[in-house]
């Protein structure tokens, strides 16, 4: 069995930092294996593994599903949007000019990219302000196009303002470091990154009621729940990619 110092140093290598804990069984964390402490019999373990399971809700990373097409959509104005550095959305921001022409390419589906934000169609709006209206700020678009006047559907700029520090780090398995590089806008601070078997698991207590929140430290990521996505799977929105980051990814 390897020591405790040895054991400390392999979960070091691996990107990122767990606090002691007892629990109930031999568990293989992050592609590394750890001897755990067995503190109830084995029946009782199981049961409560399998009370635990049933409680567990599942959570997904969710965002543009590109397909590498070019888009036909842009935005007219830039000067509209917040300076350099600012990501979050001010709800006082102007409607923005956004040109449609699908001479040049395809036109949005129901939530596209847009710098930090995303652009997304009128149905997605509905459907994301009846399951959480608090977790965002929407920004309507004046669209236009090249000829005449923009006949379609309404188009948003929408930016998931709730931001969550509800990962549970001795669960997951990522890099935690702390950022160096004088360049980056969070020098200082703490951050998350990929590492090989990247797996993200949330503590729920910290979550609470919402149902879709940015990840603190890794303020890209969003994360929604299950109840979120099946509105978006029923309400038949396209162009929404869901992934399931409890998964280990090689």
């Amino acid at each position: 069995m390897a020591s405790s110092e040895e054991s400390d140093s392999s979960r070091e290598a691996a990107g990122f930092f767990v606090e002691q804990s007892i629990v109930v069984s031999a568990a293989r964390h992050c592609g590394h294996a750890f001897q755990w402490v067995q503190v109830m019999s084995d029946d009782k373990a199981i049961s409560a593994a399998k009370r635990s399971r049933a409680r567990k809700r599942r959570f997904y990373e969710m965002g543009p599903d590109f397909n590498g097409g070019r888009p036909g959509f842009w935005v007219a104005d830039e000067s509209v949007l917040p300076p350099h550095g600012v990501y979050r959305l001010p709800a006082s921001t102007p409607p923005v000019p956004y040109m449609f022409n699908k001479s040049k390419g395809s036109l949005p589906y129901d939530l596209e990219r847009c710098f930090h934000w995303w652009l997304i169609s009128d149905r997605t709006k509905a459907v994301f302000e009846r399951i959480d209206p608090e977790a965002f700020v929407f920004v309507p678009c004046d669209v236009r196009v090249p000829q005449g006047r923009y006949q379609g559907a309404d188009y948003w700029l929408c930016d998931v303002a709730r931001v969550l520090d509800a990962l549970d780090e001795s669960a997951s398995c990522l890099r935690i470091g702390v950022r160096d590089d004088v360049h980056y806008l969070d020098h200082g601070q703490k951050y998350y990154a990929h590492i090989p078997g990247y797996k993200l698991v949330f503590r729920e207590a910290s979550i609470g009621n919402a149902h879709i929140f940015r990840m603190a430290y890794k303020d890209a990521t969003v994360i929604c729940d299950q109840e979120f996505k099946d509105a978006c799977k029923s309400a038949g929105l396209k162009r929404i990619q869901f992934c399931d980051r409890a998964k280990s990814r090689y």
